[in-house]
Order: C-alpha cells, then sequence, then structure tokens
C-alpha cells in the first residue's frame, strides 16, 4: 500500500473511532437528552438544567474550597521546605539522601505532586456534600422564618437550613485540618531530620505554618462542642412524655459544654506558650485534667440519670415546666397548631331550637356512601367497558342548580390491560387506546333504595344539572402501569363508542414531546427499549409522544423534593377535567418539637405549603404556593425562580375546589391530641391524652376511622362549608371527647377548629353507637332477615356530627348480593343521638321518626317522673356493654 493509501485508511480509522466514541457518548447522553425535552415540552427547561447545573456547581464549588484548603498549605510548606539553605556535600547519606528526595519533591516538583494530590484529596471529602446538594442550596436560599426559639434566641430558619450543613461541613472541614496537619508535620520531621544533623533549625515560618494548623484544628473541635450546645434541643431522653432538653440538660450538660469550650481554648494558647517558650505546663496539665473530667460529664449517661432520679423528678413539675412548656410551644408551632380555636360545648339529648330549614340543608349534603362501595357501584355502572376504570372515587362540592352541593365524582381512564387478549397489540396499546374519557359525579346524600341520581354520567357525558365539559379526553391519570402514547397518528384514537360504531378523535394539545423526526425517533426506541416507535409509519408531523402518564410519577419527576398527599384528587371544570396534587414541605430540624413517625422517615414540621395542578387532557403541570409564609417553599421559590406561582393566579374554577388534605389534618390531630394540654403541670400528668383514628366498629375487623368531609355549618352560623371532621376519644376509652375540624372554603381554609366536651358527660363514641345499634332489636332482627335472603350486609363509616346541641350519629346500611355479580345497593340509614336507634330509607325520614320517638319518650318519662318536668334531660344514658377490643393501629408513617 502506498504512503497516500496508508494515511487515508488511518484517517478513517480515527474517524470510524471518532464516530464510535461520539455514538457511544451519545447513547450515555441519551438520557439527559429526553429528560431535557420531555422538562422543555412542559415549559420547564430552564428549571431542568437549573436542577442539572446547581449540583455540580455546589460538587465544584466544595471540590475547589477544600482543593484550595489543602493546595494552599501544601503550597507553603513547600516553601518552607529547604529555606534553610542548600545542604554540604558531606552530609550525604543513604537515609537521609532518601529524606531530601521526598523534600525535593515537594520543594521543585510541587505543581505535579500536591496539586493533583489536593485535588483527589478535595473530592473524597466533597462527594457526600454532593450527595446532599439540595440542602446545601437551601442553606444558601434559606430566608428568614420570624419565629425564634425559646432556649438561644436564634431564628428558626438557622435550625432547618444552617444547622444541618453545619453538622455536615463540621466533619469534613476538621478531617481535612486534621490530614492537613499531619501531612505537614510528616514533611517539617523529615525536613527536620537534615536540618538536625547539620546543626541547623527549621524555619521560623514553618512553625507558625503548625502552629496556625493546630489552633486551626482546635478552633473546629471547639465549633463543634458550640453545634452541641444546639444538638440538645433534639433531646428524646424524656420521649414519649415530652421532646427536648429537661432540667437536666440545661443545667448540667450544658454547662459541660460551656465548659469544654472554655478548657479547649485554654489548652490551645497553653500548648503554643510551652511548644515555643517552655512556659505555662502547670496550666497546660491542669487544663487536660479538669478538660477529661468536663468530656466525661459531658458525655456521661449516669450524671444526668442521677440528677433526674434524686433532684428532678421529686420535683418533677416545678423542675421540669419550662422546658415542657418550650417542648409546647414549639410542637404547636412546627405543626402550626397555634391558632387552634376551641369551642365548649354540652351535647344535649333533645332537639332545642332545630330549624327544619337547616336541618334539610344539612341533610342534602351528608356522605352516605363509602368511597371503596361506591367504587363498585360505578365500576359496574358507568365503566360500560372492560378497558375503562375508575382508580377511585373523590368527594368534593359543586353549585348545582344553585345550591352548595356535596358529591362524589371519579374519573374514568383507560386500562389497555383490560383490552381483549386478541387486541393487545402494540399498535393498540401505543397508538389506538390512548385515553380515557369523561368522569361521573352523583350526590354525596341518598336515600335508601332510591335509584342512583346522576349529575354527570355516559359516553358522551350527559347531564341534567348544568355540568358541560369541553374536553373530556383523559391521557393522565392515577393508573400505575400507564404505557406511553404517540398522538396524534395516523392510525386514528379511539375516542370512545357510540351505538355499532366507534368514534375517532384526534389529540390536539400543546404538551408532550414532538417525535416527528427520524432522530428523535431513534432516540425514543433506544431510551424506551420499543423499536417499535423507530419503524412505526404511523407518525406525522404533529405526533407527540407522552410519557410519565401516572400523575404522582409525573410530579415526583419533576420536583421530587416535594412529599405528596397520598391521595389526589379530581376536579371538573366547564374546560377540562384536571387533578389537584396536595405537596408538603417537611423537616426534622424543628428545634424542641415532637416528632411525627419513627426511623430516618420521621419528621417534626410540616406545613401545607403547595397546590399542583395536573391537567388531565394534556399532562400540564402548575405549581401554585398555599403557605406563602413557610421559609422552606420561601426558599425553593428564591432557588428556582418561575417554578411557582401565587395561589391567586390559580384559575377560580379550580381555585374553588381546592381542599384542606386528610394526611396533614390527620398529623395535626395526631400530634394534636397530646399538644392540646397547654399547662405544664396538666401536660405533665397527661391526664387528657387523646386518640384520633381509633376502630369505629368494635365487633369488626379493626380499621382505623379516619377523618371524613362534611359540609356543615361549623364554623359561622347560617353559613355551610366545605370542612374535614374527626371524632376524638379519650386515651383508652371509647367514649367521644371532642370533634375537629379543619375549614376547606377559601374564607375558612386551614381554620382548626375543637368541639370538646366536657369531661363529667358520657358522649358516645364509635364504637358505642355501634353496640347501641347491636342492641336494638328491631333492627337486630331485619339486618339478619337481610343477611339470610342471599344478600350480604355491610354496613359504613359511622358518620357524627351536630344539629344545633344534639349530635347526631348516622351509619349507612348496604346490601351486596352473595352472586358473582355484586353491586352494592344502598338500603336503609341508621340514625341516633345517642338514645334512640332508628332506620329508615331516608334521612329526613330517620330524623323526624326519631324526634317523635324522643318526645314520646320524654312524655313517658314525664308522666312517671313529674319533677323531671322542671329540669331538662341532658344526661346520657350509660354504655352498653362494648365487647373487648384490640388496641388502635398506629398512625401510619409520614411521607
Amino acid at each position: 500500500m502506498s504512503l497516500a493509501g496508508r494515511r487515508s485508511a488511518t484517517v478513517v480509522g480515527i474517524l470510524i473511532l471518532l464516530g464510535l466514541a461520539f455514538l457511544l457518548t451519545s447513547f450515555w447522553a441519551i438520557n439527559y437528552m429526553v429528560n431535557y425535552w420531555w422538562f422543555d415540552s412542559l415549559g420547564y427547561a430552564f428549571y431542568f438544567m437549573q436542577r442539572l447545573l446547581y449540583r455540580y456547581m455546589v460538587f465544584l464549588f466544595v471540590t475547589a474550597l477544600f482543593f484550595g484548603i489543602f493546595f494552599f498549605n501544601f503550597w507553603i510548606a513547600s516553601r518552607y521546605l529547604g529555606a534553610s539553605g542548600p545542604p554540604p556535600d558531606d552530609s550525604k547519606t543513604s537515609s537521609k539522601e532518601s529524606y531530601r528526595k521526598v523534600l525535593r519533591m515537594f520543594r521543585t516538583g510541587s505543581m505535579r505532586v500536591y496539586t493533583p494530590l489536593s485535588l483527589v484529596l478535595g473530592i473524597v471529602i466533597a462527594l457526600p456534600v454532593f450527595e446532599q446538594w439540595e440542602s446545601f442550596l437551601l442553606y444558601v436560599f434559606g430566608p428568614q422564618s420570624g419565629i425564634v426559639d425559646p432556649v438561644y434566641g436564634k431564628d428558626i430558619s438557622y435550625y432547618l437550613f444552617s444547622f444541618p450543613i453545619y453538622i455536615l461541613l463540621q466533619k469534613r472541614i476538621l478531617i481535612s485540618f486534621a490530614i492537613l496537619l499531619i501531612g505537614v508535620l510528616f514533611l517539617y520531621w523529615l525536613e527536620h531530620r537534615v536540618l538536625k544533623a547539620q546543626d541547623r533549625g527549621i524555619h521560623k515560618g514553618a512553625r507558625i505554618h503548625v502552629f496556625f494548623l493546630f489552633l486551626s484544628v482546635f478552633a473546629i473541635v471547639i465549633w463543634k462542642f458550640f453545634l452541641q450546645r444546639y444538638e440538645l434541643l433534639y433531646t428524646s431522653r424524656y420521649e414519649p412524655l415530652f421532646s427536648g432538653p429537661g432540667y437536666a440538660e440545661m443545667r448540667m450538660v450544658l454547662p459541660f459544654i460551656d465548659a469544654c469550650i472554655v478548657l479547649l481554648l485554654i489548652i490551645a494558647v497553653a500548648s503554643v506558650l510551652f511548644i515555643q517558650k517552655r512556659k505555662g505546663l502547670k496550666t497546660l496539665i491542669v487544663s487536660v485534667i479538669l478538660f477529661a473530667l468536663a468530656l466525661a460529664g459531658r458525655y456521661s449517661e449516669t450524671l444526668p440519670k442521677w440528677v433526674n432520679d434524686y433532684w428532678v423528678n421529686p420535683n418533677a413539675i416545678s423542675k421540669q415546666a419550662p422546658y415542657i412548656r418550650n417542648n409546647i410551644d414549639a410542637t404547636l408551632s412546627a405543626y402550626n397548631l397555634k391558632n387552634v380555636e376551641t369551642r365548649k360545648v354540652t351535647p344535649t339529648l333533645t332537639p332545642e331550637g332545630v330549624d327544619e330549614k337547616k336541618v334539610q340543608g344539612i341533610f342534602r349534603n351528608i356522605p352516605v356512601w363509602d368511597g371503596e362501595l361506591l367504587h363498585d357501584v360505578y365500576g359496574q355502572l358507568q365503566e360500560l367497558r372492560t378497558y375503562y376504570d375508575f382508580t377511585h372515587v373523590d368527594v368534593s362540592h359543586y353549585n348545582v342548580l344553585g345550591n352548595n352541593q356535596q358529591v362524589f365524582l371519579a374519573i374514568r381512564e383507560m386500562n389497555t390491560g383490560e383490552l381483549p387478549k386478541g387486541a393487545r397489540n402494540w399498535v393498540n396499546d401505543h397508538l389506538v387506546y390512548t385515553h380515557g374519557y369523561g368522569a361521573v359525579m352523583t350526590p354525596a346524600a341518598q336515600g335508601g333504595g332510591e335509584p342512583m341520581t346522576w349529575f354527570l354520567k355516559g359516553i358522551p357525558l350527559k347531564s341534567d344539572f348544568g355540568f358541560n365539559v369541553k374536553q373530556p379526553g383523559v391521557y393522565f391519570g392515577m393508573l400505575r402501569n400507564y404505557p406511553y402514547v404517540i398522538v396524534p397518528n395516523n392510525a386514528g384514537e379511539f375516542g370512545y363508542p357510540q351505538g355499532d360504531a366507534n368514534v375517532t378523535e384526534s389529540y390536539d394539545g400543546n404538551y408532550g414531546v414532538l417525535i416527528n423526526s427520524a432522530f428523535r425517533k431513534l432516540m425514543f426506541a433506544y431510551y424506551l427499549k420499543d423499536w417499535n416507535i423507530f419503524f412505526t409509519t404511523k407518525t406525522n408531523d404533529k405526533s407527540r409522544i407522552l410519557f410519565i402518564r401516572n400523575i404522582q410519577d409525573r410530579v415526583h419527576t419533576l420536583t421530587p423534593f416535594l412529599p405528596l398527599d397520598h391521595d389526589p384528587y379530581a376536579v371538573v371544570t366547564g374546560s377540562n377535567l384536571y387533578w389537584i396534587q396536595d405537596a408538603y414541605t417537611t423537616s426534622r430540624y424543628f428545634p424542641d418539637a415532637e416528632s411525627y413517625g419513627t426511623g430516618p422517615g420521621s419528621i417534626n414540621y410540616i406545613r401545607d405549603s403547595v397546590k399542583i395542578v395536573i391537567n388531565a387532557y394534556d399532562g400540564k403541570v402548575d405549581y401554585y404556593i398555599a403557605d406563602p409564609k413557610d421559609p422552606i417553599v420561601n426558599a425553593y421559590r428564591r432557588m428556582y425562580p418561575g417554578l411557582f406561582k401565587d395561589e391567586s393566579q390559580m384559575p377560580p374554577e379550580i381555585r374553588s375546589q381546592v381542599r384542606y388534605p386528610q394526611d396533614i389534618f390527620d398529623i395535626q390531630m395526631a400530634i394534636y391530641a397530646k399538644y392540646h394540654q397547654t399547662d405544664p403541670a396538666v401536660f405533665y400528668q397527661q391526664e387528657d391524652v387523646w386518640n384520633v383514628g381509633v376502630p369505629a366498629f368494635a365487633s369488626e375487623k379493626q380499621k382505623a376511622n379516619r377523618s371524613y368531609y362534611l359540609t356543615l355549618d361549623m364554623i359561622e352560623p347560617d353559613r355551610f362549608d366545605f370542612l374535614l371532621v374527626s371524632p376524638i376519644m379519650p386515651k383508652g376509652r371509647d367514649n367521644l371527647r371532642a370533634l375537629a375540624i379543619a375549614g376547606s372554603d377559601q374564607n375558612s381554609y386551614g381554620k382548626l377548629i375543637i368541639y370538646s366536651f366536657p369531661k363529667g358527660q358520657l358522649v358516645y363514641g364509635p364504637a358505642q353507637i355501634h353496640s347501641l345499634i347491636n342492641e336494638d332489636p328491631t333492627i337486630a332482627q331485619q339486618l339478619s332477615l337481610w343477611d339470610q335472603a342471599g344478600s350480604q350486609v355491610a354496613r359504613g363509616n359511622m358518620i357524627i356530627f351536630p344539629i344545633g346541641k344534639m349530635l347526631i350519629y348516622i351509619q349507612p346500611v348496604y346490601l351486596k348480593s352473595s352472586t358473582d355479580l355484586k353491586i352494592p345497593e344502598l338500603k336503609r340509614l341508621i340514625m341516633t343521638q345517642g338514645q334512640v336507634v332508628v332506620m329508615e330509607k331516608s334521612l329526613e325520614e330517620a330524623f323526624k321518626t326519631m324526634i317523635q320517638r324522643i318526645k314520646a319518650e320524654n312524655i313517658r318519662v314525664d308522666q312517671r317522673f313529674p319533677q323531671a318536668v322542671q329540669e331538662p334531660r341532658t344526661v346520657l344514658p350509660e354504655p352498653p356493654q362494648l365487647p373487648q377490643t384490640q388496641p388502635a393501629p398506629a398512625l401510619p408513617q409520614s411521607r
């Protein structure tokens, strides 16, 4: 082969190698490319680049910081190595020559030696910080909270943002300076060995350098003790009684920490004086001994135990009161419970001053269906095809023909996994059966045996109550196994069945990644591991690929730093169907506050800070700040400008459907069950601890009775608000102690009210009412008859609410066929006020019958005991004997 041929072959070979390298690099970068396209399709390309660059900027900054520390000190050391002049030739021995080689390497070849060494050490120490890059950015962007801790007077933002980073950095900086001190001492020791044989001393600058590093190590250790002062605020010694430090920590452990700080300062100065001038040895020895004693006291488990056992516990209330008060105040602030309003109410058994018109308004909004059973009804009556699915049933409230009506609703999603086996192919899964259709809506209230009223139903959508949805397509929802789809396409999308034919539709949204070129099809074929994407001819210039279609996965991919509520809920508007996802900001660094949960997932601070709106048609995601006072969400807003919007920018139709989320309410009530006792003496005695979420039915499988939504006038008289309600019982008892409510409407959002009942009056709880119902012979006989007639009787969750001063307990009764086709039917409604139990077809009939029986009962009592006429009967009867119950299940772990 000629020279020119060989050169050409070499060039071709190089080009092939470069092409292969580029191809391999491109495949490695495909994930970043596809993710960028996905974020860009949602309008968050800048945010994606921010998150991508932020982590590497943090890594580079911290690496550069530690590299600079190492490089600067090694560079200084190199300046003083050999600064005393060249040694005479006759001093060369084999051992000293090896020392000189090491010294010469650092002295003359410094850039080749300690530059890479400093870089490697910097990267190793910076890697743990890189793993927590977002916490580092919170430290940079975190604003002041305006709340001050009562112990040290520091703003809470110090604990939320700065303290965790200081703990992390302190360890790394101590490691880096310890390595430096050891390395520099080793170099100067080698220098000293060489110079000692020549009767020459080491350079003065080298001594100063060593003293600087020596004092720096002491300063970093002292910083650690300063941080330990704040670590005391997270003491768990007194749990489960209270959290945070007590008398022993603040009066004994804290002085030991302060003593360690002072003694370390003395030891550092005395050590330098002794090494430099041979003075202060006694001071150094005494300081070291005292420091050892103070350190032993600081880490002793026995001394605090003795102090508590022999000094604090005999006078516990007076000694611990200030620290319990700090814990109460901090916990109420951490869980946003400082403004809980308590209203004391004495329930009665008689309907005093009850407005019948108001009663009708209340009953119109009582949810008599359980979500699980109603899901079965929706599935049997409104899924209409096997490939449609209702994932879950939501509760909300809408204006229906001029009335504020509480409703149940569910979105009809496409589940291609339920297609007939013969129809399961790539075209149907990814091009044809691409989306669900519409929603169903029914009123919360219904009479037993009545046909279901549908506010919204059918395919296509029909409504006799004014509901109309311009674009009812559902491409994004709650199904876990959503496949990717390519829309619009030339195969034609299945819209909905109509008669003997199918209506075809085409996606017309602006969101989704364009897949209108061979390059993009190739990239997605590789990314999704499906080469049909590349080879299909059914795409066109407008085709977009929609993936990550589960809305919680979608939100988590966008903002992994936001914990999500377990229950997104659907919203029906005139234009589209939407989902609202509640998101929280949490921390475990709020000082002195009680923790919720256990292990790494525990928290001691939470805020309902963000409302996320997802368009069910095109997947657009918008973030709205619901709590502008929260310092954590404000830090994220400053970190990611343009990501969050003010809640006032939310469309009114959607904003009217925002509700207070169950997860945070249940967490708040679990905490408030103990921390409503704001007096330290009462708190210490734990005399009035509550139970929230106890089993509703003692005789059935243990099941926590979670909070539920009602529409009642419990915030303002004559104004019906959409509320969260939670029954509260005394710990270890079944009677009702209080009702907790949280407002969900705009004018009362997040307002927490406790309706507290007198401690000395018996008010029945759900389990006691359940037993009372079981003992009613008429009801028991009827339920037994239904059970024997080829049906299964199911009783729903108990609903408790007040009408006037009278507490009403309602329990629905359902019938389910014992055959394979099980469509639950609401059969009857049981109602009681704790004395008279009735069962009727409707709430109105039940209430009317109950009032009649109450009056008849009172007349009989008055005839037998005339002296009782002067005073109304308000004392509840003794509770029926309950079967033995199991302990209430533990509250779920925090998200």
